[in-house]
C-alpha cells in the first residue's frame, strides 16, 4: 500500500504546481528533473515537496528505510529562490533547482547539525558550509537534508553494523529490507536507490562510497584524493578521505563531480585540483569502450558464483561495445596483506589526530572535545553501544602522535605499495582502466554473527588515492551487484566515459522491490515449506 501511495504521489502533482501532468517518476535522473523544469512542467519547489513527501511515506513510515536523518528547514526557501532565478532567465547550470542529500558528516550553515551519526555531536551546529556545499549552492542545487550513515563513518568498532548510528538507527536496503545497505554512506545510497532524491553526496576512506552504491544498485564515484575539498567534513584520515557523488546515472555523477571538484586553499591536498578538473559531462561518450583496452582483475569476490557469472556477462557486454579485454595479474598476497594490515594501523593514528583537531573547532555546545572524551561519553550513554562497542576508538586513542617516525614511514610505504600495484597492472596490460566486481550481493544484517563479506576492490584505490567508479552490473536474485572501474590519478573523465558507455550498453540498473525478506519470495517460500 505505502509503495503505491508514494508512486501515485510522484505521478500526480497538481495542475497548480506544475501547469500540466508531468512524466517524472521517483526514479528519474537529475537530468530528467532539470529537463522538466526547463520545459516548465515542474518547479524546484514541487520537486522538494515530492521528495519530502517520499521521505515521510517510505523513509519514516512504510518500509522505514531510515536513510534520511534530517530535512533541511530551508529547503523550500532555497527552491523558491532557484525558481525565481529561473523565471528571471538566470540558470546556474545542470544542478539549478535540483534537490540533493548530503551525508551527515558534512557541515552546512542552515540549521542542520552535523552529527556523524553520534549523539556526542547532537549539538554540532557550526554555522559553516563545507566548501563542497558552497560549491553546490553556487551551482544552484537545493540542499534537501542529511543522510544517515554508519556512525563515525564506520570507524568505531571492529564488529560494527554498517548503516547503523545512534542518531538515525539502521539504514535498510530498499532492494531487501533485511539486507545490508553497506557503509558508511549507507543513507545516501539507500535514499538515491529508493527514489527519495536523484543526487546525494557520500564520503569515503575505504569503500564508503563504492560499497553502498554497489549494494544499493546505483552509481558511486570515489574521486582522486585531492580533487574535492575535505574541509568541514568530520574526518577519519587526511591521507584517504574524500567526498564523492552517489547518483542513479553516470551522467548525473559527472554533473555532480563537476560542481564539487576544485582547489581549496585551506586543504593543501587539493592544490592541483583546478588544473585537473574537467567538463565531465561533455566528455561522456556512449562509444567510449570502442577500441579501449580494459584490464580484467579476477579473484576479487570470493564464494559468490552468481556474482562471477554476472561479471562474465558484464565482460561480454564490454566486448560487444568494442572493448579489448586483457587479463591482468593481481598483486601477490604478501603485498595485499601488508597493505591491508598496515592501512588499518595507519588510519587509527590519523583518526586520533584528525578527530581531535576537528572537535577543537566545534561550537562550545559540543562537550566532547577530544577522542578520549568521546570514548567516555559512549561508555556513559546506553543508546550508543547497544549493538557493538568502540574497539577502534580505544585502539586509536593508544596510538602515537601523527609525527611519529614509524607511522610516517608506514604511511609512505603503504602509499607506494598501493600505487605501484595499480600502476603495474595498468602498465603491464597497457590498459586505460581496470575492472572487477565491486563486491558480492548485500548480505543479511546479522547483529549476532556479523554480516557475510565476499570481498571488494576498494582498498588499492583507497590507499593509493586513485579514483574508483562503481556502476550497476545487474542483480543476483533481485539484489544489486556493481562493477568497479579503477584508473590512475586524475582519470575521472576517462572512468566516467567508460562507465557511461557500459551503462548505455547494458541498462543494468533496476528499481528496488522493497522486499521484506528473500525468504518471502513465493519460489523461496514454496521451497522452504513444500507440503
Amino acid at each position: 500500500m505505502w509503495k503505491g501511495i508514494a508512486l501515485a504521489a510522484a505521478a500526480m502533482l497538481t495542475m497548480a504546481e506544475t501547469g500540466q501532468a508531468q512524466p517524472l517518476t521517483p526514479y528519474s535522473s537529475a537530468a530528467d528533473e532539470q529537463a522538466a523544469m526547463t520545459a516548465g512542467a515542474i518547479t524546484s519547489q514541487a520537486l522538494v515537496r515530492l521528495d519530502i513527501g517520499r521521505i515521510h511515506e517510505i523513509d519514516r513510515a512504510g518500509p522505514k528505510l531510515n536513510s534520511v536523518i534530517v530535512i533541511n528547514p530551508h529547503a523550500l526557501d532555497e527552491a523558491r529562490a532557484m525558481d525565481r532565478e529561473r523565471r528571471a532567465g538566470h540558470l546556474r547550470g545542470p544542478l539549478h533547482g535540483v534537490p540533493i542529500l548530503l551525508k551527515d558528516n558534512i557541515e552546512t550553515a542552515d540549521g542542520m547539525p552535523t552529527t556523524a551519526g553520534s549523539l556526542a555531536l547532537a549539538a554540532n551546529l557550526t554555522g559553516r558550509d563545507a566548501p563542497i556545499v558552497a560549491r553546490l549552492r553556487a551551482a544552484g542545487a537545493v540542499i534537501l537534508g542529511k543522510t544517515n550513515l554508519s556512525e563515525w563513518a564506520n570507524f568505531r568498532s571492529t564488529r560494527s553494523i554498517s548503516g547503523w548510528s545512534a542518531v538515525g538507527g539502521l539504514v535498510r536496503n530498499p532492494h531487501g529490507l533485511d539486507r545490508t545497505a553497506c557503509g558508511s554512506s549507507s543513507g545516501s545510497g539507500a535514499a538515491v536507490a529508493a527514489g527519495i532524491a536523484a543526487l546525494a553526496i557520500g564520503t569515503e576512506t575505504d569503500g564508503s562510497v563504492t560499497c553502498p552504491a554497489a549494494m544499493n544498485g546505483i552509481v558511486g564515484l570515489k574521486p582522486t584524493v585531492g580533487l574535492v575539498s575535505r574541509r568541514f567534513i568530520v574526518p577519519i584520515s587526511p591521507e584517504q578521505d574524500t567526498a564523492g557523488p552517489m547518483t542513479r546515472t553516470v551522467a548525473d555523477a559527472a554533473a555532480l563531480l563537476a560542481a564539487i571538484a576544485g582547489s581549496d586553499a585551506a586543504d593543501p591536498a587539493t592544490k592541483e585540483a583546478d588544473a585537473h578538473k574537467a567538463d565531465y559531462v561533455a566528455l561522456l561518450d556512449p562509444k567510449a569502450l570502442a577500441g579501449v583496452r580494459i584490464g580484467v582483475v579476477h579473484g576479487v569476490v570470493r564464494d559468490s558464483p552468481q556474482t562471477e557469472a554476472m561479471f562474465q556477462s558484464a565482460l561480454e557486454a564490454m566486448k560487444r561495445a568494442g572493448a579489448v579485454l586483457v587479463d591482468v595479474k593481481s598483486p601477490d598476497e604478501a603485498t595485499v596483506e601488508k597493505i591491508d594490515e598496515g592501512e588499518f594501523d595507519a588510519l587509527e593514528t590519523e583518526f586520533k589526530a584528525a578527530i581531535d583537531a576537528y572537535l577543537a573547532t566545534t561550537p562550545a555546545a559540543v562537550k566532547t572535545r577530544t577522542l578520549a572524551e568521546i570514548i567516555a561519553f559512549n561508555k556513559a550513554e546506553p543508546r550508543e553501544m547497544p549493538l557493538f562497542g568502540q574497539e577502534i576508538f580505544e585502539q586509536a586513542q593508544a596510538k602515537p602522535p601523527i609525527t611519529d617516525p614509524a607511522y610516517l614511514e608506514k604511511r609512505a610505504t603503504l602509499r607506494r605499495l598501493a600505487r605501484e600495484a595499480l600502476d603495474k597492472m595498468l602498465a603491464e596490460g597497457k590498459v586505460a582502466a581496470l575492472v572487477a566486481p565491486s563486491g558480492g550481493p548485500p548480505s543479511i544484517v546479522d547483529p549476532v554473527n556479523g554480516s557475510r563479506f565476499f570481498g571488494s576492490f576498494s582498498s588499492l584505490p583507497a590507499v593509493s588515492g586513485y579514483p574508483h567508479l562503481t556502476v550497476p552490473m545487474g542483480g543476483v536474485d533481485g539484489l544489486p551487484v556493481g562493477l568497479s572501474i579503477v584508473g590512475p590519478a586524475w582519470s575521472e573523465a576517462r572512468l566516467l566515459a567508460i562507465g557511461f558507455a557500459f551503462e548505455q550498453a547494458t541498462h543494468a540498473r533496476f528499481h528496488p522491490s522493497f522486499q521484506a525478506s528473500q525468504a518471502l519470495r513465493p519460489d523461496v517460500a514454496r521451497a522452504y515449506d513444500p507440503r
